[in-house]
């Protein structure tokens, strides 16, 4: 007779982001956010946090409003359900298939209701994999934390087989190294040009989170460093995408203070280090205010595209979720144990294994 034990399961975490316009989306996408990281500011009680948080989404809506208007909604939600697609594919095609399903941190389907219909498949192992190979307080560690608590919420008991950081997966190497590469081809650019710097903009981070333990900075640098190593720069430049919606301190330089001392270039390439998604945060902030910016200061502007539907990409997720089930590959980074979420089944980033 077949096999007809279910297969395991693959949620797929992501941010999300709105697809449109819509006001009441947008507040309470902005709502969640801010709630999420309300231990970023004193209050008495969760009461508290939710009506500072409902006070900052008011006064973010607007402007994010006219942000989607602009770029005509953000394409998030279609490129991340089109990447759990091709990892679908990617797993078939490997003979190792598996119910693939995204769930969002911040806007539909949340990680609960992905978690249901994944329940209702019967698989007895779950993998939740972030789509941020960079770990991150409150992208990869808030992410698996809201996939253990939603478990309990619906009272689902698989095998838990997480996945926290994999920015040195080396075929994820390669094919972001490939897609600056292309961008530079495609502007006439050389990369050994002393006039071009290439910039790397990534999301920044509040400094508390910083100095309460998260490596996020350690990993963002070590990442540019690898990738200018694998594209032959020797020099190049970071700055931070901050969001200054708290009186608080964040990840410096801002990516427009990044450009202001750059002698002798007159030419600047910018790799969206910590994105996997075109989204507001790469079509705005970088292709019309960081463009804009630049201009401002004399410099030729071009933005990497963000390589979402690249197939590489996919195969790298199918190496991390077959990774979580025990199934190694020769090309792998040797696991280490995780010093964000300890227990996780695949880090490659953490502390030795002994």
């Amino acid at each position: 007779m077949p096999n007809s034990t279910p297969p395991p399961a693959v949620l797929l975490l992501n941010f999300g982001e709105p697809g449109g316009a819509d006001p009441s989306a947008v507040t309470r996408f902005l709502e969640r956010i801010f709630l999420a990281n309300a231990r970023l500011e004193p209050h008495a009680d969760r009461a508290a946090a939710r009506a500072r948080s409902r006070e900052l989404a008011r006064r973010r809506t607007p402007g994010l409003l006219e942000v989607y208007e602009r770029i005509g909604g953000s394409p998030l939600d279609a490129q991340a359900k089109a990447q759990a697609k091709a990892l679908d594919r990617a797993l078939q095609a490997r003979g190792r298939p598996m119910r693939v399903v995204v769930g969002m941190q911040f806007t539909e389907p949340s990680i609960e209701e992905a978690l249901r219909r994944l329940r209702a498949t019967g698989a007895p192992a779950l993998v939740p994999l972030p789509v941020y190979p960079l770990c991150g307080p409150s992208t990869t560690v808030a992410a698996l934390a809201e996939v253990e608590d939603a478990l309990e919420r619906i009272g689902w008991r698989p095998e838990v087989r997480g996945v926290t950081g994999w920015h040195r997966h080396p075929g994820y190497t390669r094919l972001r190294a490939d897609a600056i590469r292309r961008a530079a081809a495609e502007a006439g650019w050389s990369l050994t040009d002393p006039g071009l710097r290439v910039v790397f903009s990534a999301h920044g981070t509040p400094l508390r989170y910083i100095a309460e333990g998260s490596r996020y900075v350690e990993y963002v640098e070590e990442w540019c460093a690898t990738q200018a190593h694998a594209l032959g720069v020797d020099t190049w430049t970071l700055g931070y995408q901050n969001h200054t919606n708290r009186g608080i301190e964040w990840t410096p330089p801002d990516i427009e203070t990044a450009l202001e001392d750059l002698p002798g270039v007159a030419r600047v390439l910018v790799d969206p280090v910590s994105f996997m998604h075109e989204q507001s945060e790469t079509l705005m902030e970088l292709d019309v205010d960081l463009a804009g910016r630049a201009a401002a200061l004399g410099l030729e502007f071009r933005r990497v595209a963000v390589p979402h539907d690249d197939e590489a990409f996919a195969e790298v997720l199918a190496d991390l979720a077959l990774a979580a089930l025990g199934i190694d590959f020769p090309a792998l980074p040797r696991r280490t144990s995780c010093r964000c979420r300890p227990g996780t089944a695949v880090c490659f980033s953490g502390e030795p294994l002994s």
